[in-house]
């Protein structure tokens, strides 16, 4: 049998910022009904896979959960992979409701509660869909953009709209909008996206007018406009004074976020330090970095790794590197990861040790077998699913202090 963790134990080691991955072997779709805030979802069928790369350092405290004894089989996996911290939450969920804990619903729970902190805090400006329908119609001079992967663009979006992913924003929105008196409306498929979008280019300092789709694509449908599909529109490429500007913008945005910037001398002290977790990313888009990527460094975008970063970094309290090639990606990803309480670094360095191709470590894709349909994707969703995910984003401020181990700011 496991050792095994209270609840009290693995609160403690969140609030004090010591290293803990907190995983729920469950199935996606259980999962999504209820766990604690900073858990990561592994399902046991997948855990020898993704465990190496999802958990590097094999001495982190690893505390796992699930159903019946679905976390004694998954630390003696784990056990056998040579994670030597291996342990099990003592009574699973029902422990951490005894204590009196949240548990938080769907997927990407914590990043998207720090969206509508943001929000909450900052009155991040938007507009309805049908303020927003107005203005196309009347052909008034503004530029949608699409802050989700290019794919979910392509499956559906805004009339108009332009796919410039959430990373890309700061970049790449000057190209799509030239005109300072153009007005720059953010979408997502529903709300976190959007607003991380829409403030980004505030925070940068922006001279436009930039405003979110107020609930995105569900907002759009919810309000009953048709959504177009397959298109193809991506931002133009930018000229080397507007990326210098950006990277300028950036960069005072990290700083304001307390970010801080390492060479190759320092980010070699992080990777040998044995006693701390470092994951290492490139955010540029992917096909940049099969182009070429320093070695060891993972592709995450980096408005999906802020989206997903539960995903990508499930050890609470790891260090986190980020890399693009010396453009505003790194920087604002990393003012963002900084404000949701991770120890965070850019590097700077010319990186002529470049490899070409996909990084050996990435991850297969997973079956649909116990997925989790999120409400948003796809163009299927029901009017009724669509209401009652927003009304779950909206009431994840509240809960948020309820729970009260986050640590976030907002800058």
């Amino acid at each position: 049998m496991s050792e095994s963790f209270s609840a009290s134990e693995v609160r403690s080691a969140l609030v004090t910022r010591q290293e803990v991955a907190l995983i729920d072997v469950r199935d996606e779709a259980v999962f999504a009904l209820g766990h604690p805030l900073f858990a990561a979802q592994v399902p046991l069928a997948r855990l020898e896979h993704e465990a190496p790369v999802r958990i590097p350092r094999r001495q982190a405290l690893v505390v796992l959960y699930g159903d019946g004894d679905q976390a004694e089989r998954g630390a003696r996996q784990l056990r056998a992979l040579d994670y030597s911290r291996v342990k099990v939450l003592n009574r699973g969920l029902d422990g951490w409701r005894a204590a009196g804990f949240e548990l938080f619903q769907d997927v990407n729970s914590y990043s998207k509660a720090f969206g509508e902190l943001v929000e909450a805090r900052r009155h991040t400006p938007s507009l309805t869909a049908r303020e927003v329908a107005s203005l196309i119609e009347q052909d008034a001079d503004i530029a949608v953009v699409d802050a989700r992967r290019f794919d979910e663009y392509h499956t559906m979006s805004i009339p108009t709209g332009t796919s410039v992913p959430g990373a890309e924003l700061v970049l790449r929105a000057p190209a799509v909008a030239p005109d300072p008196s153009t007005t720059i409306v953010v979408n997502c498929a529903g709300r976190t996206r959007s607003i991380i979008g829409t403030q980004s280019l505030i925070n940068a300092g922006l001279p436009n007018r930039v405003v979110a789709l107020r609930n995105g694509t569900m907002g759009w449908k919810l309000a009953g406009y048709p959504l177009d599909s397959g298109q193809t529109r991506r931002a133009p490429l930018v000229s080397p004074k507007l990326a210098q500007e950006a990277r300028s913008r950036a960069r005072q945005v990290a700083y304001r976020a307390g970010v801080r910037h390492i060479g190759l001398s320092e980010l070699a002290a992080l990777a040998a330090d044995a006693e701390r977790t470092l994951y290492s990313f490139d955010v540029r888009a992917p096909e940049e970095y099969a182009a070429g990527h320093l070695t060891g460094f993972r592709n995450a975008p980096g408005g999906q790794l802020v989206q997903e970063i539960d995903f990508f970094a499930p050890v609470r309290g790891a260090r986190i590197v980020l890399t693009d090639e010396g453009s505003a990606r790194a920087d604002m990803t990393a003012s963002w990861l900084a404000q949701m309480a991770w120890d965070v670094y850019v590097l700077d360095a010319k990186l002529d040790d470049r490899v070409a191709g996909h990084e050996p470590r990435a991850l297969t894709a997973r079956d649909a077998d116990g997925r989790y349909v999120r409400p948003y994707e796809g163009t299927e969703a029901s009017p009724a699913s669509m209401n009652a995910y927003l009304e779950w984003e909206f009431g994840l401020v509240a809960q948020l202090e309820r729970d009260g181990s986050h640590g976030f700011f907002v800058i």
